[in-house]
């Protein structure tokens, strides 16, 4: 199964010897799965030609703004339309859980309850899952086809299921402690010194970045009867 991945930001250039970018970050996450990767720079008006490029599409992180007026988020969102008519699986992490919302009707904004950042935990189902974080705008208003599978008190909305279309998460189940003590030593400033103190204390307690990566690759390769009547 080949993943298309659009890519809505880059690492920041100083971490990337150490962690990669967007691309060879989400390959990791998935590894062992059989999965192939293709990606577009969708945040440097690099574009597939068709979603049929790919079998699957993975939205990533960024940190600009889902509503801001960057010149490749409408194209994106274009895409996002698109892939969901389809139908073909997608998934969003972080600007990419935003985005997809949007796209769809939804309604993203900087929150008031300011930055999330580094280990958070989140009542998935029954179950406490712990990822890392790194925003502060969120999904409000969420589409009428999203079902809210996560949440916690800072972020009410943190995960979202569109039928068996689409997945997205708010965290970033591919952000280990190396990432985080990157972003704060190379993105910290804007952040209140409390929550990057947390974040620091908060390092080397455990994620669940495995356990999600392995939903995102059965989330993918579930099969699904819409599949079944195109084939």
């Amino acid at each position: 199964m080949l993943i298309g991945i659009l890519q809505c930001g880059h690492i920041p250039p100083e971490l990337q010897p150490h962690t990669g970018d967007y691309p060879e970050i989400y390959a990791k996450l998935l590894e062992g799965h059989g999965f192939q990767f293709a990606h577009w720079a969708v945040c440097d008006m690099e574009f597939p030609n068709s979603i049929d490029a790919a079998d699957g599409w993975l939205v990533t992180g960024s940190r600009y703004a889902a509503y801001s007026d960057e010149p490749w988020i409408e194209p994106l969102e274009q895409i996002i339309r698109a892939v969901y008519a389809a139908p073909k699986p997608m998934v969003g992490i972080c600007f990419g859980h935003q985005v997809i919302a949007q796209a769809l009707g939804g309604k993203v904004e900087q929150s008031e309850k300011g930055w999330g950042v580094g280990r958070q935990e989140y009542l998935w189902g029954n179950e406490v899952v712990a990822l890392n974080a790194w925003h502060q705008d969120q999904v409000v208003e969420p589409p009428r086809e999203a079902v809210t599978i996560s949440s916690n008190k800072f972020c009410e909305h943190a995960a979202f299921l569109y039928g068996d279309k689409i997945l997205s998460v708010q965290a970033h189940p591919e952000f280990d402690r190396k990432m985080i003590q990157g972003l704060i030593n190379v993105r910290g400033g804007t952040v209140p010194e409390a929550r990057l103190a947390y974040a620091q204390k908060m390092l080397d307690a455990p994620v669940d970045n495995a356990r999600l990566g392995n939903d995102i690759a059965d989330f993918f390769k579930a099969e699904r009867d819409w599949q079944e009547a195109d084939a």
